[in-house]
């Protein structure tokens, strides 16, 4: 018995890929170590979490970090050999429901969101506000000239053609979505170590 449904999170990492490649500002996001996901949206409303970046690593690549006197790492994940820095979930239906232009500034907003280091770290902003400096507006502004230049390379109309479907569409013509789940890890509490 074949599964029904648009495999989401596939087309996804494709449009993802061809992001990266035609995105000069982008060229440090390795995709095969980013894993791209779907979860469900808790509600209909169409305002809400979009999507959500995971950095797998604390501030600088680090695998543990020290927070109120104790120290936390959180678990690793392998693709394979293959070490999974970040995790991009999408959150569906209320990402598809978006008008086109939002969905690719999302994807561009979420992308950049990855360390130049290309670390398991989030690119940190100057300042106070260090993931979306001191306004998101502004950020998200500029995550709207990074899609139109995207769109001005002239991509291939099967790598994001499906962005201007809703939900709706594919349940419609292909019976629903299907894709990729990846829980969001938890910290994990270190023993302390004892000085002898």
């Amino acid at each position: 018995m074949s599964i029904r449904g648009f495999d989401f999170t596939g087309a996804m990492q494709r449009l993802c890929d061809d992001v990266v490649a035609r995105t000069p500002d982008l060229a440090h996001v390795r995709m095969p170590h980013v894993a791209v996901a779907f979860a469900q949206a808790r509600h209909r409303e169409l305002h809400g979490l979009q999507a959500k970046l995971t950095p797998m690593r604390f501030e600088q690549g680090a695998l543990t970090c020290r927070r109120a006197g104790t120290h936390w790492t959180v678990r690793r994940m392998f693709d394979g050999e293959r070490e999974i820095l970040y995790i991009l979930t999408f959150y569906l239906p209320r990402f598809l429901d978006q008008p086109v232009s939002e969905k690719l500034i999302t994807v561009f907003h979420e992308l950049f969101h990855i360390s130049p280091r290309f670390d398991g770290d989030i690119r940190r902003m100057e300042g106070r506000y260090h993931v979306h400096t001191h306004s998101q507006k502004e950020y998200d502004r500029q995550m709207a000239v990074y899609s139109e230049q995207y769109l001005s390379t002239r991509p291939r109309d099967e790598t994001w053609g499906f962005l201007r479907w809703k939900f709706s569409d594919f349940v419609k013509h292909h019976g629903g979505v299907i894709g990729r789940k990846v829980p969001i890890p938890k910290l994990v509490r270190l023993p302390e170590q004892r000085s002898a």
